[in-house]
């Protein structure tokens, strides 16, 4: 057992945690501990690094906790990898590197739920504003001095060009920012890579404080349980290197473990439904059935076309070219290692009735799974596309006392009507796009689905077959104050116990149109103001846009 007490220990050194760590050691009166399950982000380390890389570390058990669900019982039973960081950073050191705030109207839904006045558009624009450097950007919509600096992508490749001009023709709108006023449209995206190194949270937040006394960072530390004295949590039980059992003693403990480990933590703690966990061998400390319920994620496909020009990055794919790709990025942080690729893309509404964007299309200039593997046939071009709220719930629900083994994750991928709905009209959407003639001159024909599959029925089946993770796990821990509810709106207090609390995309209510990396800093970054009893940063009324029904 470790003699000192804490102030604050913050279970998780990933994207929220790296951001906590930061906020919170700024009083220097504080003394704070991060436990991280995973390795250090090590400034050698070419694959977190390189932003072109990151196909390599997803599925490395190296990296990621590598998850896969329960097999999906309207996706044919099959089991779908849910890849989640487990090193310094945590997923911002793997993902994908595109920074989408959501929609503003996202927030307003937020703050239509019991208790949640406060997480308004108006009151988590500002810190959005707070944590980004969005280089060359309106500074009335982003922020142009925090830590976590991000660029637009070049969209260079002539098939960008192709892919803006096929929406236009095809009826949708181009916009400025889509972190900006609308987010409604396309653009070239955001992403955090600055001079062609990844920006993680651990770079951004993390890295520059390290040597501040009052901050210790421990890796390879595995959380095993809190210890509560009655309902008061008092410390951390840790599992150092598979082996070594170390007790951490604390006033609050703060999980930044996201939606798949901190609602794994409470329960492993004895804080969920108390059925449950006694029938899996936990003794309960307090009954909160909400821990765990309420999963949500995006699930896309990727609509790929043959291209008839060699124009594609799909050549950058040859072995006998990663060596030269790898020099030009270490010694000049150039070429094609630089950049994520993920560099246009854009929001739509699948039909007239919907309010707001409720697709969200990713466009590539070459065909290519998230493992690095290409269809036959060379040159290509993709979107990837999905539905952003779908009504799907799943769980994650520990399966024994036993903190080593991965909980039992259910997302119920396409389990409701409205999803299947909005699936096949997300590939209707990405079909008429792609065959808009702009894309003539390169189009050699549809890849994937294929030319065979056309009826309803037929996408559905398509989409249970191909159907991914957009790796975007949320909404497990929710701020409310319902009865499904686990952590206090305005505390990140669980409810129930005292000394502990919830900053991650865990406590979303609902999941945001986009990737949800943005918003997980936010949420920290707030979260930390809440945690020191700040004033929270006045809200900033400035109007964003509607679409207005015909």
């Amino acid at each position: 057992m470790s003699n000192k007490v804490y102030d604050y220990i913050i279970v998780g050194g990933g994207s929220a945690g790296s951001a906590m760590a930061n906020r919170l050691s700024e009083e220097s009166s504080k003394s704070v501990l991060v436990l991280e399950a995973g390795r250090k982000d090590s400034w050698w380390d070419v694959y977190i690094h390189m932003p072109a890389a990151l196909t390599f570390p997803i599925g490395n058990k190296h990296y990621d906790w590598m998850y896969s669900t329960e097999p999906e019982p309207f996706m044919n039973n099959r089991r779908i990898s849910s890849g989640r960081g487990k090193i310094l950073g945590g997923s911002s050191s793997i993902n994908g590197m595109i920074f989408q705030r959501g929609n503003p109207l996202d927030y307003e839904k937020w703050a239509q739920e019991p208790g949640m006045q406060n997480w308004d558009y108006a009151h988590c624009l500002p810190y959005f504003k707070k944590m980004e450097k969005a280089n060359g950007r309106d500074s009335e919509w982003r922020g142009t001095t925090g830590p976590l600096e991000v660029n637009r992508g070049k969209v260079k490749n002539p098939l960008f060009g192709a892919f803006f001009s096929a929406t236009q023709q095809a009826g949708y709108p181009l916009t400025e920012d889509v972190n900006g006023y609308q987010q409604e449209g396309f653009a070239p995206f955001d992403g955090s890579v600055r001079r062609g190194l990844r920006v993680s949270a651990s770079t951004a937040y993390l890295r520059p404080v390290k040597s501040r006394p009052n901050l210790t960072i421990r890796t390879k530390s595995l959380a095993t349980k809190i210890l509560f004295e009655g309902k008061k949590a008092v410390g951390v039980e840790v599992l150092y290197k598979g082996k070594k059992k170390i007790t951490y003693r604390c006033k609050e403990v703060i999980l930044c473990s996201g939606a798949i480990n901190s609602p794994q933590l409470l329960q492993l703690s004895g804080i969920g439904d108390s059925e449950y966990l006694r029938s899996v061998g936990v003794e309960p400390v307090h009954h909160l059935p909400g821990v765990g319920q309420n999963l949500q994620d995006h699930l896309e496909v990727y609509v790929q076309h043959s291209c008839k020009q060699p124009v594609s990055l799909n050549p950058n794919l040859a072995f006998w070219k990663r060596p030269f790709i790898g020099a030009a990025w270490l010694f000049f942080r150039k070429g094609p290692g630089s950049s994520n690729h993920f560099e246009g893309g854009g929001f739509a509404r699948s039909n007239e009735e919907v309010d707001y964007p409720n697709l969200m299309f990713h466009f590539l200039p070459i065909a290519v799974r998230y493992d690095g593997t290409a269809p036959e046939g060379g040159h290509g071009y993709q979107v990837h596309i999905g539905p952003m709220y779908s009504n799907s719930r799943g769980s994650v629900k520990i399966t024994s006392a036993d903190p080593t083994l991965a909980p039992a994750i259910l997302f119920n991928y396409l389990s409701t009507a409205q999803d299947e709905q909005e699936w096949v009209e997300a590939v209707e959407v990405a079909r008429k796009i792609l065959g808009q003639s702009a894309f003539e001159p390169y189009s050699d024909g549809e890849i994937s689905p294929g030319p065979s599959v056309h009826t309803r029925e037929e996408i559905l089946e398509w989409v249970k077959k191909d159907g991914e993770t957009a790796y975007h796990p949320s909404c497990t821990c929710k701020m409310g104050i319902d009865e499904m509810s686990v952590v206090h709106p305005d505390t990140m207090k669980v409810h129930g116990v005292e000394g502990v609390r919830v900053v991650d995309a865990s406590v979303m209510p609902v999941v945001t149109n986009a990737n949800i990396y943005a918003p997980t800093m936010m949420i920290a970054e707030k979260g930390a103001d809440l945690i020191k009893g700040n004033n929270p940063l006045p809200p900033q009324q400035i109007p964003f846009y509607r679409h207005q029904k015909t």
